[in-house]
């Protein structure tokens, strides 16, 4: 599938000519733009990631968008220099992944999830949540592009016969947004919330594959392992941060004050709606905007104990989801727990994935629908028999 992104767009990708080598391109319309022939300096555009370009900073990020943008209103057509139509390119991941985060800055997808696991708690958040981004660090190996089919993982579940290594019977989905890091920092200095635009590059949609039954059995007491690393999809193309200037809303009233050095001012969430198609039904539609956790939050706890930023870091914003069933975020959500059918018409119901399965999961700016972001989509294959 195709995204035809508008010119105010122009997300950067990687992408690859029959008969040629990976490079740089800026997508428009239906057609894709080879940087290493339009812009001066080839070889910074020649490369097989974005990494090598996004370390350069904001200054050099502005000012190949300002050349970008000043040669599209000048006029592009397929067959012209530098100029294909995507039909016709191979599309691939878009950066080398260094370290991958993912967080939980949903309130809404962790209240939910707090009374489907612990229904007999009064509070269904934990007592850290309002206080810090709660996260942990994934698999950057395995990240994959849009496209790629997904394997369905096996690993250890507690039945009723004890525990057993099969294949996961509760895989689900978690709707996201990656945030990608350009600029890196120096080890042992924390980055400052306000610095979020002098080091983040732009966002990417993310699918968080997640096998509940396994992810069940195993996260007591340290957290997601197994469950999670197995893979994690992202859209093909980066959309720069400087194309979302006029898409920021504020965020939901953060109560008690947070710390210092979480503290932003508004707007300071991308006005971004999500929608998440299941079988070619769309299933819900949730808002990015509402998130609890900022990502210039999440990048400021993120290094706060020193950490540094690496080029080609990547963090999820964890869980995008709703009180509402039609903005849920994931299957575990919309099912509750796997005690209510999700009806797919003609494709039958669901509580979780089934191999086969195909997941489309789109973004456009919430207040002009006109404006896609991307897709990041997959296909569910069968676990790899013993």
């Amino acid at each position: 599938m195709t995204v035809d992104f508008g010119t105010r767009t122009l997300p950067y990708g990687v992408f690859r000519p029959a008969g040629h080598d990976p490079r740089i391109g800026v997508a428009v319309g239906e057609l894709v733009l080879d940087l290493s022939d339009l812009i001066d300096s080839p070889a910074e555009f020649a490369q097989p990631s974005l990494n090598a370009f996004m370390s350069r900073g904001p200054s050099r990020w502005q000012e190949v968008r300002s050349a970008v943008t000043a040669r599209v209103a000048a006029g592009v057509e397929a067959g012209q220099g530098g100029v294909y139509r995507i039909q016709d390119v191979e599309v691939l991941l878009p950066i080398e992944v260094a370290d991958f985060v993912d967080f939980f800055s949903g309130i809404e997808h962790a209240t939910n999830m707090g009374h489907i696991l612990r229904p007999e708690d009064k509070d269904p958040l934990k007592p850290n949540y309002r206080s810090l981004p709660v996260g942990y660090h994934g698999r950057a190996g395995t990240v994959i592009p849009s496209g790629v089919d997904v394997v369905r993982p096996s690993g250890q579940v507690n039945t009723a016969d004890g525990v057993a290594f099969q294949p996961s019977a509760r895989l689900d989905i978690e709707v996201e947004l990656g945030y990608v890091i350009g600029a890196p920092s120096q080890l042992g200095t924390p980055v400052k919330a306000s610095e979020f635009r002098d080091h983040v590059f732009g966002v990417v949609i993310l699918i968080d594959w997640s096998a509940r039954d396994i992810q069940a059995w195993e996260y007591q007491p340290l957290g997601p392992f197994l469950a999670k690393s197995f893979a994690t999809t992202i859209s093909h193309w980066v959309v720069p941060l400087d194309a979302l200037d006029d898409a920021w809303v504020d965020g939901p009233a953060q109560e008690p004050a947070v710390l210092s050095y979480l503290q932003t001012t508004e707007p300071r969430n991308p006005d971004i709606l999500l929608e998440f198609e299941l079988n070619g039904k769309v299933l819900t539609r949730p808002e990015a905007g509402l998130l609890y956790w900022s990502p210039a939050q999440q990048l400021a706890h993120m290094v706060r104990n020193g950490a540094s930023l690496r080029t080609g870091d990547l963090y999820g914003t964890g869980t995008i989801s709703s009180f509402d069933q039609g903005a849920m975020g994931s299957l575990m959500e919309i099912s509750w727990g796997g005690t209510k059918e999700i009806d797919l018409g003609a494709a039958g119901s669901r509580t979780f994935l089934q191999d086969g399965d195909q997941v489309v999961l789109r973004a456009t700016i919430a207040s002009d629908p006109t404006r896609p972001l991307g897709e990041a989509t997959a296909t569910i294959l069968p676990a790899i028999a013993e």
